[in-house]
C-alpha cells in the first residue's frame, strides 16, 4: 500500500524538487538516536522516533519519508526478525501518509502553521493505532482496555510534546547549518524531557514501594503481638488431635483427622516464622514434590469450607509427571488459598476445578478454576498488592 502510494504521489509530482540528501541523512540519523531513548508506560515504552517521523513527514516527499521510517529497522536490529518487519512496514506507513497529506496541501500554497498541524495530528493519531494495536497483541487484551490503562494524561502529554518537537523542527530545518544545529537543540531538549519522565517514574514507583513497606511493617506489628498465643491454641489442639486413636475409626473419619492435623502443623509452622519477624524462608525439597499429591491434599482440606456453600469441587489430575522442586509447605499453602478464595468467589451450587499438567514447553503446572463472576480489568492490576 506504502509503495502503491508512492507511486501515485510521485505520478502526480513528477516536477516537485527533490529533497536535499543531507536533510534526509539527517532526519534518518536523528530517528535512529532518539528510538534509543523511551518513555516507559505502564505495559510498554513509547520511544521518540516520532519526533523525526512528524518532522520528516511535513519536510520531506513521501518516498524519502518512508525511508526514514524504515531507518527504525536499524536500532531494533536484535529485537528478531517479526519485531522488526512489523515496526519497519507500521512507521514507514505512517510517515507515508504524513507526507502524502503535506504534499497534497503544499501543492497550492506553501505550508503554513494549521496546515503542519494536520499533518501532525494525522501521524499522532495514526501512532497512537499503532501503539493501541501493538499491546493489545502483546498484552493479550482488548484495544478498549489497554486504551483505558495506558493512554493516560502523561501518555497524551508525551505525545504533545513529541508533536511540538516535530513542528518547530519543521521551521528551524531549512538546510542551513543555524538550521541544523537548532534542530539538535530540540532533539536534546526532547532526549532531557524523557530523562524527567523517567525520573518522576521512578519516584512513584519508589513511593508505592516504601507504602507497601509500611502497610507490611503495619501487619507485621499487629500480628506480633497474638503470634505467640495463636501458637500455644493451635499446638493444644494438635496434642488432642495426636490423642485420637484414629484405629478406631472408619476410613472417612480418619481421613478427615489427618487432614486436620496437617492443616494445623501447617499453622503451627508458619505462625513460628511470623515469630521469627520474617516471612518463612523458602526451602527447596531435596526430593521432587508432585502435584498430583498436592492438589488432592488441598482440595481435601477445602472441603468443608466448600460444603458450606453446596460448591463442587473437581480435581483433574495430569497422567504425566508432573513433580516440581519446591518447598512444599508453602506451595500447599498456595494451592489451598487459591482454592479457598475461588469458593468464595463461586455462588452457591457453583463449581470449583483444579487443574495439573504439562505445558507446550514441558513445565508442570496447576491451575484453579471456578464460575464465579471473575475479576474486572480495572480490580485486576492490583492482585499482587498487599
Amino acid at each position: 500500500m506504502t509503495v502503491v502510494a508512492i507511486a501515485v504521489w510521485q505520478q502526480r509530482h513528477a516536477d516537485t524538487p527533490p529533497d536535499d540528501a543531507i536533510e534526509v541523512l539527517y532526519l534518518v540519523c536523528v530517528l535512529i538516536l532518539l528510538s534509543t531513548a523511551d518513555v516507559r508506560i505502564e505495559r510498554g515504552r513509547i520511544n521518540l522516533s516520532g519526533i523525526a517521523i512528524g518532522a520528516s513527514a511535513i519536510l520531506l516527499n513521501p518516498s524519502n519519508a518512508a525511508v526514514v521510517g524504515l531507518a527504525i529497522a536499524i536500532p531494533m536490529a536484535r529485537r528478531g526478525y517479526w519485531p522488526i518487519l512489523a515496526n519497519a512496514i507500521m512507521t514507514s506507513a505512517n510517515a507515508c501518509v504524513g507526507a502524502l497529506i503535506a504534499s497534497e496541501l503544499r501543492s497550492t500554497t506553501p505550508l503554513t502553521l494549521q496546515s503542519r498541524v494536520l499533518v501532525l495530528a494525522v501521524v499522532i493519531v495514526s501512532s497512537w493505532v499503532i501503539v493501541a494495536i501493538g499491546l493489545s497483541l502483546r498484552a493479550g487484551e482488548s484495544v478498549g482496555s489497554i486504551v483505558r490503562h495506558n493512554f493516560t494524561p502523561q501518555f497524551y502529554a508525551a505525545f504533545g510534546y513529541f508533536g511540538l518537537a516535530s513542528l518547530l523542527t519543521s521551521y528551524v530545518l531549512d538546510g542551513s547549518l543555524l538550521g541544523y544545529l537548532l534542530a539538535s537543540i530540540v532533539f536534546v531538549l526532547a532526549l532531557a524531557l524523557t530523562d524527567t519522565i523517567a525520573t518522576r517514574r521512578v519516584r512513584r514507583v519508589l513511593e508505592s514501594e516504601l507504602s507497601d513497606a509500611d502497610r507490611h511493617l503495619f501487619h507485621s506489628r499487629a500480628v506480633e503481638g497474638v503470634v505467640h498465643n495463636l501458637r500455644n491454641h493451635i499446638a493444644t489442639a494438635v496434642g488432642y488431635l495426636k490423642e485420637v486413636d484414629s484405629r478406631r475409626l472408619d476410613p472417612v473419619d480418619r481421613n478427615a483427622i489427618e487432614t486436620a492435623t496437617a492443616a494445623a502443623n501447617d499453622a503451627v509452622t508458619v505462625l513460628r516464622g511470623l515469630a521469627q519477624g520474617a516471612t518463612p524462608r523458602v526451602s527447596y525439597a531435596t526430593q521432587p514434590i508432585d502435584l498430583n499429591e498436592l492438589a488432592t491434599r488441598g482440595l481435601g482440606m477445602a472441603r468443608p469450607r466448600a460444603r458450606t456453600k453446596e460448591v463442587e469441587l473437581a480435581l483433574r489430575e495430569s497422567p504425566e509427571d508432573v513433580r516440581v522442586k519446591a518447598d512444599p509447605l508453602l506451595l500447599r499453602e498456595v494451592i489451598t488459598n487459591l482454592v479457598n478464595n475461588a469458593i468464595d468467589a463461586a455462588p452457591s451450587n457453583g463449581r470449583v476445578y483444579l487443574t495439573t499438567g504439562k505445558r507446550g514447553n514441558g513445565w508442570p503446572f496447576f491451575s484453579v478454576s471456578d464460575n464465579g463472576p471473575g475479576v474486572s480489568d480495572e480490580n485486576r492490576h492490583h492482585l499482587f498488592e498487599p
